[in-house]
């Protein structure tokens, strides 16, 4: 499965490899480092009082998506990087210290698109573009594999609906007493 992933990189490179995307990616990812531009975005919809819900929700999303990402499933799983792999490969960033599954770039993203979008506020589309561009240039960077992407984004939505889920429970319950 390896080999196959490192083709589809090798097969980004070859489509999308330019001078320009040489800059503009690693301004991309650079975006989703340590999840800041999410932790910020998050601060600044729970400041504003008719967004606070929609931040709140992007809020518990975030935190149990880095929870079961960085703490359970890149230990557990342990993957390795492509680009330490894939012979010759000059990387355009900083290696990334961690593992490579589930990519954490990827599912941050998602975690707060999902939740702006479930909560139905204007900002889900935006959020969901950048997110789906963070995802990419981790690939473009060959610092994560295909499925690690895809499961980076599964983990985010899902973080994103358990939440929602738990919020109508909550909700529910409120409505009965």
């Amino acid at each position: 499965m390896a080999e196959l992933e490192l083709k589809i990189l090798d097969g980004i490179q070859e489509v999308f490899g330019s001078a320009f995307s040489d800059c503009f990616f690693p301004a991309v990812t650079k975006l989703g480092n340590a999840g800041m531009i999410w932790i910020v975005l998050t601060l600044l919809l729970v400041i504003v009082p008719r967004t606070r819900r929609a931040g709140y929700m992007a809020a518990f999303s975030l935190a149990l998506e880095a929870a079961v990402c960085n703490l359970i499933l890149k230990p557990m799983v342990a993957r390795i990087r492509p680009c330490d792999l894939a012979e010759g490969i000059q990387l355009l960033i900083g290696r990334p210290e961690d593992y490579s599954f589930p990519s954490g770039h990827t599912s941050a993203g998602f975690a707060v698109a999902a939740a702006l979008l479930l909560s139905g506020s204007r900002l889900g589309i935006p959020t969901l573009v950048l997110a789906v561009m963070i995802a990419f240039s981790r690939l473009y960077l060959y610092v994560h594999f295909p499925t690690d992407v895809l499961a980076g984004a599964l983990l985010g939505i899902a973080a994103a609906l358990v939440v929602r889920s738990c919020k109508n429970v909550t909700e529910r319950r409120k409505n009965r007493l």
